[in-house]
Parts: structure tokens; C-alpha cells; sequence
């Protein structure tokens, strides 16, 4: 199969076996991170702009190494760095960068849709790398292959996803994410961090964490969007984490070999305890390590790398 999208935005617009092509490649981009000299020249001679308009260190860092491992000239600009400041409009912005000659521009945006405001604009390739609450598909898909990785495939897992999910772009690609693959996905909160009409998705929704947790194959905690709240949703974090925090209590009602996923950064003691955090069912870092996987596959599918050979 070939890789054919010019742009990923969402993950609403890949089909099954888009997803797997995606899981696949990613599988073999990873040994390139194993090997001792780091690097192949696949994507020599294109240019690659991360374009946050955010703060992140996770997501961008990254896509930056993901760019660099496959030989691409990366440059990151910020908006605080960028004309954004002397009032040039994000259309504008994009269009010079377009005009720079750059093959792929990475996105992140405050605002739901940024990236798919763009998208039809450029010819560049658009990577969405996160938009206001709504998408964040290069999570999903590396919590994809860290969860397929550990357990051999997604088909019939039961996915327990818990905290603000109201402001969670993660969530809402997660969810659609793993429901295409087939797994059975519940969605877990206080009443204040639940958007209305979550099920709609075809997620289960309860505000009982205990009940996400009973029998589940893996537990996904959300951290709390702050910055994107206009008004505090929760009295105190000390309430918070003693009704929807994750503990060693809980774990017990989950399955005996259960995963336990965040995107991070993780509060600490709020959203998971210390040691659940570091403990034995712990795949945070291998999210971590999977991402840099994601976003090689991603950058080389949308300039064709399907087309023109193998990776190596």
C-alpha cells in the first residue's frame, strides 16, 4: 500500500489501513534509533519547519530528532519569534515559509482547526502537532504502537482513559484512534472535565474512576489542562487526586498486566502517584522513546517515502 495524504490533521481522516501503514513504518524507523550511528540519509535535502505556536518541549523536541535521524534540514520557529508579534497573519506566515521552499511545515496552534485552515493553502505537507482541544495525532498513533508493541495488537483491548478530557486533544485522537483499530474505550472524569456529547465518539463515559479501571488493559491519565481552562474545574488538587488520581489501591481491579500511559508532563501525586509513575506497568517512556518512531514514519510517508523505497 501506498501512503498517498499530502498533509496528517486528525486521525478522523486515516483509514484502518493508513493507520497500520503508519504502525509499520514506525516499527522499522526504530531500529534506526537503536543503531550506533543514529542517522540514514532518507529525507537528505528536505527542509522541515517546526512551527509551535505553544510551548513544548516533548512534542517538538521530538519531531526535531525524528527530522535530524532522516537527514532533514529542521528549523523551529516560535510565534514570540516569529513576525506573528508585528501582526502577520498566520495565513501570511505560512505562505512565506511555503515560499522558503519548505517540504513539510510541523504545526502546533492554540486554536482548534489551525492546522486544517492551512492545509489547503500550501503546497507544503501540514503535520499537525497538536490544535487548541481538538487533535493531536502523532500522540495517538505513538500510543498506538507502544500499546501493539506490549500487547501484540489493539483488537479487543479494553482502554481506560481518565482525567480532564474536556481540554485533551490527546483524548479525542485517542479515542477515535483506538476505536477504528478495533479496542473498546472508556472514558473517565470529574463532571466539570467531561465535554458534553463525548459519547457520540463511542466511547463509554462514567465519572467513576474505579469502574474505568475494573478490568482494563490499559489506563491512559490525562493531565490537567490548566492553561486551557477559562475557569478552574476542580476545588483542590488534593480532591482531585484523591477521587480520580491513579494509585496502587486502584490498580488492583485492573488486568494483571495492564499498561499504564501518560503524555505527560505528569503532576505528580495529582494525575498518578510516585510510584505507579516509575513502577513495573509503567510505559511512559517507551511513549517517549515510540514518538521519535511516529514522527520519522510520519515526515517520510508525506513526502512520499512510501513511493520511492525503503527506508534504509
Amino acid at each position: 500500500m501506498y501512503f498517498s495524504k499530502k498533509d496528517i490533521l486528525d486521525m478522523e481522516s486515516l483509514s484502518v489501513e493508513e493507520i497500520s501503514l503508519i504502525l509499520d513504518t514506525a516499527d522499522r524507523m526504530k531500529e534506526i534509533s537503536q543503531r550506533p550511528v543514529k542517522k540514514v540519509p532518507t529525507l537528505r535535502g528536505q527542509t522541515i519547519v517546526l512551527f509551535f505556536y505553544e510551548p513544548s518541549t516533548r512534542t517538538r523536541t521530538s519531531f526535531d530528532i525524528a527530522a535530524k535521524r532522516l537527514s532533514a534540514d529542521s528549523i523551529s520557529i516560535s510565534a514570540s519569534g516569529s513576525s506573528i508579534v508585528k501582526g502577520e497573519t498566520l495565513i501570511d506566515t505560512a505562505r512565506n515559509l511555503e515560499a522558503m521552499n519548505a517540504d513539510i511545515i510541523v504545526m502546533r496552534h492554540s486554536s482548534s482547526g489551525a492546522p486544517h485552515l492551512l492545509a489547503p493553502l500550501v503546497r507544503s505537507s501540514i503535520i499537525n502537532a497538536g490544535d487548541g482541544t481538538h487533535a493531536h495525532p502523532s500522540q495517538a498513533l505513538l500510543d498506538m504502537m507502544t500499546v501493539r508493541e506490549k500487547k501484540g495488537g489493539l483488537k479487543g483491548l479494553r482502554v481506560a482513559i481518565i482525567g480532564d478530557i474536556a481540554h485533551s486533544r490527546v483524548a479525542r485522537s485517542n479515542i477515535t484512534g483506538f476505536k477504528k483499530m478495533g479496542a473498546d474505550i472508556i472514558a473517565a472524569g470529574p463532571p466539570t472535565m467531561m465535554p458534553k456529547g463525548i459519547e457520540s465518539l463511542g466511547t463509554e463515559v462514567t465519572h467513576n474512576i474505579d469502574h474505568a479501571v475494573d478490568g482494563a488493559d490499559v489506563i491512559m491519565m490525562l493531565r490537567i489542562q490548566k492553561e486551557r481552562q477559562k475557569n478552574y474545574t476542580l476545588s483542590t488538587e488534593r480532591e482531585y487526586a484523591r477521587f480520580y488520581g491513579l494509585n496502587k489501591k486502584r490498580l488492583e481491579n485492573a488486568k494483571k498486566d495492564v499498561l499504564i500511559m501518560h503524555p505527560g508532563p505528569i503532576n505528580r501525586g495529582i494525575e498518578i502517584s510516585h510510584d505507579l509513575a516509575d513502577g513495573s506497568h509503567s510505559v511512559i517512556l517507551d511513549q517517549v522513546t515510540n514518538g521519535v518512531a511516529v514522527r520519522m514514519a510520519l515526515l517520510y510517508l508525506v513526502v512520499g517515502g512510501g513511493k520511492n523505497g525503503d527506508a534504509d
